[in-house]
């Protein structure tokens, strides 16, 4: 089976570096019932970033408005999904090295029973250009 390859919004937010500040989050957003497409965290400048894939970006961005929570977004990525192949993430980033589109970050794992799922973040003005490249209309 291909890859499925979709534009997805996403929320990123800075917070401290500690214990419990991720939980917190994820804990109000669940509450809310608003469902994570993805999450990541990682370290950044003494902070954290944090960044939201919700499957309803209306929903996420209540909740943040409700929390106050200073967020950047609706940003957008693209979220590919597909069966697991030896090189799967390489052919498709490899799409966007063909059309000398620079990818700021990525993050792929391999979601288990033979899936994989990998996000792609580009820069705002190459979005247009990459959904060409990977195919999405």
């Amino acid at each position: 089976m291909a890859e499925s390859i979709r534009l997805a919004q996403y929320f990123k937010m800075a917070v401290p570096n500690k214990p419990g500040e991720a939980v917190a989050r994820l804990d109000a957003v669940k509450g809310a019932g608003v469902n994570l497409l993805a999450f990541s965290g990682f370290p950044r400048g003494g902070k954290a970033q944090l960044d939201f894939v919700p499957e309803e970006p209306e929903r996420f961005a209540a909740v943040a408005k409700y929390n106050k929570w200073k967020v950047q977004g609706p940003k957008v990525c693209f979220l590919v999904q597909g069966d697991v192949r030896v090189g799967a993430v390489a052919d498709v980033l490899g799409r966007l090295v063909d059309a000398k589109i620079n990818v700021t970050a990525a993050d792929a794992v391999n979601a288990g029973k033979g899936r994989f799922a990998v996000l792609i973040f580009v820069k705002p003005g190459s979005v247009k250009k990459a959904s060409a490249a990977l195919g999405v209309s």
